[in-house]
């Protein structure tokens, strides 16, 4: 009889978590589930969430960063996309049921720092601002969308353009959002990954 993928696949030893909350995370079914699901795609030729997430850490491995920013890249980088599996992708969108503000919704349980659950929530959102005003050509759109996002991360936009970057640079991902908001940010110290 074949046994149930997560039975199989080691976790714990694929994301290899630092802290007692990523380690809890790691023992939740929703939790588990997400992280088990995908399959290969445009942006995720690797499949399953986990293994994204796996890349996403392994960037912000080589990022020079202190502890906290450090916690927080890695708590962010194992929620963003965990709950892509329950997200509502019928049309119009309810951008409620977006798996940003589902994984902020779920992290909330566990977390009150703002920055992160911020950024989990918005992780998508500089995308979303680089197609509207790129490839739909609604500048204003794009303009007013982009000062929303700029005005809920605040003084953490470091922290957020730091995640888009670790984010970004996985799969086979267009670079070009994370060009745009590198040279059209004000704020933010650039760095290589």
């Amino acid at each position: 009889m074949k046994q149930p993928v997560a039975e199989w696949i080691d976790l714990e030893a694929h994301l290899r978590p630092e802290t007692d909350l990523e380690r809890q995370l790691l023992q939740d079914p929703e939790f588990l589930q997400g992280l088990l699901w995908g399959v290969p795609r445009y942006g995720h030729p690797e499949g399953e969430v986990y293994k994204h997430i796996r890349e996403v850490l392994d960037n912000i491995d080589r990022l020079n960063v202190d502890w906290l920013m450090r916690k927080r890249l890695r708590i962010i980088a194992f929620a963003h996309d965990t709950f892509k599996y329950l997200e509502d992708k019928s049309i119009p969108r309810d951008w409620l049921k977006h798996h940003g503000p589902l994984a902020r919704r779920f992290m909330e349980r566990f977390t009150t720092d703002e920055a992160i659950l911020d950024t989990i929530e918005l992780h998508d959102e500089a995308y979303h601002c680089w197609r509207i005003k790129h490839i739909h050509q609604d500048h204003d759109s794009a303009a007013l969308r982009l000062n929303g996002l700029l005005e809920r991360i605040g003084e953490h936009r470091q922290l957020y353009y730091l995640f888009f970057k670790c984010d970004t640079k996985t799969g086979d991902k267009n670079p070009a959002p994370l060009n745009w908001f590198e040279q059209n940010i004000p704020g933010i110290e650039i760095v290589a990954i």
